[in-house]
């Protein structure tokens, strides 16, 4: 019997392999939690500082975050997660939070915004300062748009974990039809090798 001889391939290093620039990395509404107290799941509808989570109906409608109804009012309500880059990220590459954003039924009579804030949080429990570099984006149209946040990627690695906190602002003076602020997804982008 002929003996087989296998050639050697070398292996690429994943430091070898090209980047892909913006990666879409979905981060699931329900990873989103109480902000202030992020051992409880937020509430299905918004309340106090809180921003709530619609289930939505199956095969109908699908679930988002919501201001709820704000008409009459203005505040700030809050969600939070934590969200590890992944294993593939590009050290130092570009990371992006995207929310699919928007108003239902009505939008605010003054204004009405999202915002991010993104800390990287070392092993140790510390943080640093806020990442996140872009200003709180309108989002009051009836019409669901792209809201894009730039994070600074400087001391980013794979597997670093950030803590992100997505924050509605509004302020409505109207007393007519609901004013829904609504997210109704949010993504992480980032460049990765592999």
């Amino acid at each position: 019997m002929p003996s087989i001889t296998y050639s050697t391939i070398p292996l690429m290093t994943r430091a070898e392999l090209a980047t892909d620039q913006n990666a879409v990395y979905a981060i699931p509404l329900t990873a989103f939690r109480t902000w202030d107290a992020l051992a409880t799941n937020l509430p299905a509808a918004a309340a106090a500082d809180d921003l709530g989570l619609v289930t939505g109906t199956l095969g109908t409608h699908g679930p988002n975050i919501t201001a709820g109804d704000v008409k009459a009012t203005s505040s700030t309500r809050y969600a939070r997660c934590q969200v590890p880059l992944p294993v593939e990220y590009k050290a130092g590459g570009a990371v992006t939070v995207r929310a699919k954003a928007g108003m239902q039924t009505t939008v605010a009579d003054t204004s009405c915004t999202i915002d991010f804030q993104v800390y990287r949080v070392a092993r140790d429990t510390t943080v640093g300062a806020d990442i996140c570099a872009t200003s709180a984006t309108t989002i009051n149209s009836l019409t669901f748009a792209e809201k894009e946040f730039t994070i600074t990627p400087t001391t980013l690695g794979p597997g670093d974990l950030l803590d992100i906190r997505m924050a509605i602002i509004y302020v409505d003076g109207a007393t007519g039809t609901a004013v829904t602020p609504t997210a109704a997804a949010v993504e992480l982008l980032c460049d990765i090798r592999g």
